[in-house]
């Protein structure tokens, strides 16, 4: 069974930063692209930034320069660095990946989500 777990959520005022963790656990053969998407209130999910296994990165043009997304493939861990925040950051925030269980094939997986809420 394959486990995404966010957490570093909370509230923030704007301007500040919060980092965003993902971990991966379970029987996991490997861990191709993972990915952030969030979803506001009222707004439909909206995909924030990805990253591939070898590293290369993508951003949504509201977080560029913003938000950086890196991973760690030994911690099979993604993070969301995210600073000078803005209240239209406010969602919660979902992790995602496509992964390769041991025993079976590839699979697409979501974390459960975390809230980010940017107010003062």
């Amino acid at each position: 069974q394959v486990q995404l777990v966010e957490s570093g959520g909370g509230l923030v005022q704007p301007g500040g930063s919060l980092r965003l963790s993902c971990a991966a656990s379970g029987s996991i053969r490997s861990i191709y692209d993972m990915a952030w998407y969030r979803r506001a209130p009222g707004n439909e999910r909206e995909l924030v930034a990805t990253i591939t296994s070898s590293g290369s990165t993508n951003y949504v043009d509201s977080v560029k320069g913003r938000f950086t997304i890196s991973r760690d493939n030994t911690k099979k861990t993604v993070y969301l660095q995210m600073n000078s925040l803005k209240s239209e950051d406010t969602a919660v925030y979902y992790c995602n990946a496509n992964v390769r269980p041991l025993l079976s094939g590839l699979r697409n997986y979501w974390g459960q989500g975390i809230q980010v809420t940017v107010s003062s």
